[in-house]
């Protein structure tokens, strides 16, 4: 057999970073989807209370804050230590 076949691909970080990425990751998206909308079915009517919700303000970006600081813990975060056999 070959040398490269027989070796380990070492990448940049374990598989259980990589599901935190994805899981951080669907967190940002979430924020964002909670920031859409608010659009009046008529151009001419201006609805303050849909545009400036609580949701759209406040809760939508403490969302993607919280997944972008996810995103930073799930990159900084070491691997388990495996016994090596």
């Amino acid at each position: 057999m070959s040398k490269k076949s027989t070796e380990k691909q070492n990448f940049a970080l374990e598989k259980e970073n990589y599901l935190l990425l994805i899981i951080g990751f669907a967190v940002i998206v979430l924020g964002f989807v909670l920031m859409i909308g608010g659009k009046s079915p008529d151009p001419t009517v201006f609805n303050e209370d849909e545009l400036f919700s609580f949701r759209r303000i406040t809760l939508a970006p403490i969302v993607v804050l919280a997944g972008f600081i996810f995103e930073i813990w799930a990159i900084m975060k070491k691997p388990r230590s495996k016994e090596k056999e």
